[in-house]
């Protein structure tokens, strides 16, 4: 049987997880809209072969962030995929 204390120990480590969980932010968790985007961009991009197109909108995530490392680009490990665009369009 487990102690009062053990029971309120257990009970705090579910509400942290619970809590990180939210913060994490996993797909699952995304609005369907978001969701609907992203297979959008997965769809176009292996029409590509995976490959990175001209428009920095083609890009992923990755691809746009290596540019703005490139770039020296401030913040740029915060920064969504859009973010990213508008601060590489803005070093130009």
């Amino acid at each position: 049987m487990a102690t009062r204390k053990q029971v309120e120990a257990a009970r705090e480590n579910v509400k942290n997880a619970q809590r990180a969980a939210k913060r994490k932010r996993t797909i699952a968790n995304l609005p369907k809209s978001t969701r609907r985007g992203l297979g959008q961009q997965a769809a176009r991009a292996r029409g590509r072969g995976g490959k990175a197109g001209h428009a920095l909108e083609d890009r992923n995530r990755e691809q746009l962030y290596e540019l703005a490392k490139e770039k020296d680009i401030p913040g740029r490990s915060k920064m969504g995929k859009w973010d990213l665009i508008d601060a590489i369009r803005k070093s130009r």
